[in-house]
């Protein structure tokens, strides 16, 4: 049956892998290799012989653990794990589903036309170095998915020549994953290993800041000298400049700070990040239902998704809230929660633990190890390379059930940087990358040619400079 339950989990995740080949939303086999694995294990409860306790954090094993366990013990037990897992993710979902909301409301109100405002230059070696640190930095606390479909969007207001955008777009996803990487609110990955009391807040950005920017100025400074960054943008005849909302920069800065709150507000209660999150989620809203109901906002500049006209011409108010809830990504929430939950089916099998076991003992090791007899960094470059292949959250997913090591070990540090940076390398490796191939229609093959090798240069800049930062620091 466990051979069953790898087949199924092998199968589903070529599925997703191959999600534009066989045109199936990676949400749906992800759904469904959560479901068969579980119900694998529920048939074959029986006869397997190992169960990882997560609630206790050991292996219950060999035939006179958890093999001498009558059925309904081995049932209850299942179920007892089904439910911990549920559990820690649902705060991954919870958390994510917040940060969502928080942003689509600003979006309500047009707060990321502030942004587009600061944007006076036509050079663009000047508009490729501008892009990327707000790239960097915003992606750092909004995350690097949400960042890119706001820089994205703007860059189409600025830039109407699409070839000459793509290129904007490839240093946008360099720059919005080495962001992500720092942050505990940047990327699912590093948010999962945050949550999972893997990195703290201050060690994550203490290890990773200075790796995490060169990864990201190092390939920005070689394409300056490319020539798609030579001379001026042209100026665009006819353009408007855009209406913004009354509100609007209020929206941004007050949506971001309760972002950036969300890990001051962990530290100081100790709770999960879930909960300051819901907190600075309905401080936002109070804001923006009061703004929304406000004369000013019914003469606020400009059109606005959330007001109709009835019959007499007159605004019809929709509440922000119930508007932005329904904007926001919930295909992703679902492949999170999909791809999560199986991957606990096997490490609740503990195959996960023989598999780390056999990397660490297979793996040559490479510069100084992590730790005695521990994982080198070889197998954690390997599993960046891998991001960029393969989803980045079912690698890190895994790795948590693998690797044993204590808080803020540096290890997971590594792993945050590896996971979040590596996905680069390739257009599909990282959900900044995905989205930002549909709203350009990046072809595949032309980002591989382009700006895999700038990607690529990033990353193996910043591990050396993790590594060397490691050895001294």
């Amino acid at each position: 049956m466990e051979s069953a339950i790898i087949a199924v989990f092998v199968f589903g995740y070529l599925a997703i892998t191959l999600e534009h080949n066989l045109k199936i939303d990676k949400l749906i086999p992800a759904l469904a290799m959560m479901a068969i694995c579980w119900a694998f294990i529920a048939f074959g409860i029986e006869d397997f012989q190992n169960w990882f306790d997560s609630g206790a954090h050991a292996l219950v094993g060999g035939e006179n653990g958890f093999g001498a366990l009558a059925t309904d013990d081995k049932m209850h037990l299942m179920e007892e794990g089904l439910l911990h897992h549920l559990g820690k993710t649902a705060e991954i979902l919870v958390f994510l589903l917040g940060a969502m909301t928080i942003v689509e409301i600003i979006d309500y109100f047009n707060g990321f036309a502030t942004i587009k405002s600061f944007i006076k230059t036509r050079s663009k070696k000047r508009v490729l170095w501008i892009f990327a640190f707000l790239a960097f930095i915003l992606s750092a606390i909004i995350d690097n998915l949400t960042a890119t479909i706001v820089l994205i969007s703007i860059l189409q207001k600025i830039i109407s020549d699409r070839n000459i955008r793509v290129w904007y777009a490839g240093l946008i996803i360099i720059a919005a994953n080495a962001g992500g990487a720092w942050s505990p609110i940047g990327d699912v990955t590093t948010t999962m290993l945050w949550i999972g009391d893997k990195v703290s807040t201050g060690k994550l950005f203490g290890y990773l800041f200075i790796p995490s920017l060169l990864c990201m100025i190092v390939p920005t400074f070689i394409a300056s000298f490319l020539k798609p960054f030579q001379g001026n943008l042209p100026q665009e005849e006819g353009a408007e400049e855009e209406k913004t909302h009354r509100f609007g920069p209020t929206m941004l800065y007050l949506g971001l700070s309760a972002i950036v709150f969300v890990p001051v507000f962990k530290v100081v209660t100790h709770l999960p990040p879930y909960v300051g999150m819901m907190l600075s989620l309905s401080v936002v809203a109070i804001f923006a239902e009061i703004y929304s109901n406000s004369k000013f906002t019914m003469a606020a500049v400009g059109a606005n998704e959330g007001y109709d006209e009835n019959a007499d011409g007159l605004p019809v108010h929709h509440s922000p809230v119930h508007h932005s809830l329904s904007k926001i990504e919930l295909p992703s929430i679902l492949f999170f929660l999909g791809i999560l939950m199986a991957v606990a089916a096997l490490e609740s099998l503990g195959l996960l633990f023989g598999f780390a076991d056999w990397l660490k003992t297979a793996t040559p090791q490479l510069g100084t190890e992590m730790h005695d007899g521990g994982v080198s960094d070889l197998v954690v470059m390997a599993l960046g390379v891998g991001s960029a292949v393969i989803d980045n959250v079912p690698l890190v997913a895994a790795s948590l059930g693998m690797f044993t090591e204590p808080l803020d070990h540096e290890l997971w540090h590594f792993i945050a940087f590896a996971a979040g940076t590596g996905g680069s390398m390739l257009i599909i490796g990282s959900a900044a990358g995905v989205v930002a191939m549909g709203m350009e229609k990046i072809d595949f093959f032309w980002y591989l040619k382009k700006i895999s090798w700038l990607a690529f240069i990033g990353f193996v800049v910043g591990s050396a400079v993790f590594m060397i930062m490691r050895t001294l620091f």
